[in-house]
């Protein structure tokens, strides 16, 4: 399989040149003047962030990919889908309110905000794939329908998939409110009972009502439960574990057919920025943000998401690990940061199955811009 291109950017600016300079820089890298063309609908994926959360990518990085899409001619729109769990961004009009909130006001980004499976997520276009898990997949109406896609993936561990960034970005953050429990089935905790204080924190959370008490400790019904994972970091004793098996193996793979899916019709015209900042242990799904694992690395820019989310991986285990964060082990560079956290996860299953059914490469060149 060819090799493919990867663009990085340090965090170094001077007067001369600034980081802001160097993301326009990493968009020319990847050709964005040949992929969006005059007028066309450019819809810019990221994640606004839970309120209260701290690890987004900053707005004024969106702001230079709005003006850069803006020098094409194109028409930029800023757009995420809603949650399954009951956040600040369960529904298009908290979901809005918490963006602009969290500094993605109109007069600092110069786009709109759109939430692309409308008001309730449930906005959806059945996209056929033909892969050996799904057939077609139901990705958000708004992202089916624009005409090109520009990722920007903020870098986190996660507690499904071990590692978090385009690819992720792309499957759950571009599928509708069906594609995303379709992802999630199967993936269902479970309790430890030992450590379980009955401090109920977890069923007020827990959207579809799965989970209740029991002799004063949580229980959760795997009948109702979606699989959104969501309770295991709310426990504050850590008493909620998924059950590692292969369904989390599936889930991966599920991610990476959704991904295949939201580029269907426009993989020519895709782009992915992953931004290598302030690498949280979890997502951006959770209203609070943790000590970052590592140091600020850089940016990436690619037309690959599976060369760019291995080459992050690859920079982030560089990294000697910050010893005031989660991690306990591995703090080596060269060492696996996100196997130090989740352990139990082999986040590689994602990127060896995306490459399998011929969304990207594992294999790049990483140039310096």
């Amino acid at each position: 399989m060819k090799r493919s291109p990867v663009f990085f950017s340090d965090l170094r600016g001077d007067a001369k040149r600034t980081v802001l300079e160097k993301v326009g820089a990493l968009l020319r890298g990847v050709e964005i003047g040949r992929k969006i063309k005059p007028n066309d609908l450019v819809a810019i994926k990221l994640h606004f962030g839970e309120r209260g959360n701290t690890g987004f990518v900053r707005p004024i990085f969106i702001r230079r990919i709005v003006d850069t899409v803006r020098a094409c001619e194109g028409k930029p729109f800023l757009t995420d889908t809603n949650t399954l769990y009951p956040g600040t961004r369960a529904e298009s009009i908290s979901h809005v309110t918490t963006a602009i909130r969290n500094g993605f006001e109109y007069s600092v980004v110069d786009a709109p905000i759109i939430i692309a499976g409308g008001i309730r997520g449930t906005a959806s276009v059945m996209v056929r794939i033909d892969k050996p898990i799904y057939p077609e997949v139901s990705i958000a109406h708004d992202i089916f329908i624009a005409d090109s896609i520009i990722g920007a993936a903020h870098i986190t561990g996660h507690g499904l998939s071990g590692f978090a960034g385009a690819l992720k970005n792309l499957a759950m953050g571009c599928s509708s409110r069906e594609g995303k429990l379709k992802q999630h089935s199967r993936v269902a905790p479970k309790v430890k009972k030992a450590r379980c204080t009955g401090c109920e924190t977890c069923t007020g959370w827990c959207a579809p009502r799965a989970i209740s008490m029991l002799n004063g400790k949580a229980r959760i019904d795997p009948q109702r439960c979606v699989g959104c994972g969501e309770c295991l970091s709310v426990c504050p004793e850590g008493a909620i574990r998924v059950q590692w098996d292969s369904n989390t193996v599936l889930f991966q793979k599920k991610m990476a057919e959704y991904a295949y899916g939201a580029l269907v019709g426009k993989r020519e015209k895709s782009i992915f920025l992953n931004f290598l900042t302030q690498v949280s242990p979890d997502c951006d799904c959770f209203g609070h943000s943790d000590a970052p694992i590592v140091g600020d690395v850089g940016i990436l820019s690619s037309s690959d998401p599976v060369a760019i989310d291995q080459a992050s991986i690859d920079l982030v285990n560089k990294q000697p690990g910050n010893k005031g964060s989660r991690l306990e082990a591995h703090f080596g560079p060269g060492e696996d940061k996100f196997r130090a956290i989740y352990p139990d996860i082999d986040w590689e299953i994602q990127l060896e199955y995306a490459e399998e059914i011929g969304l990207g490469s594992r294999k790049y060149d990483l140039l310096p811009i």
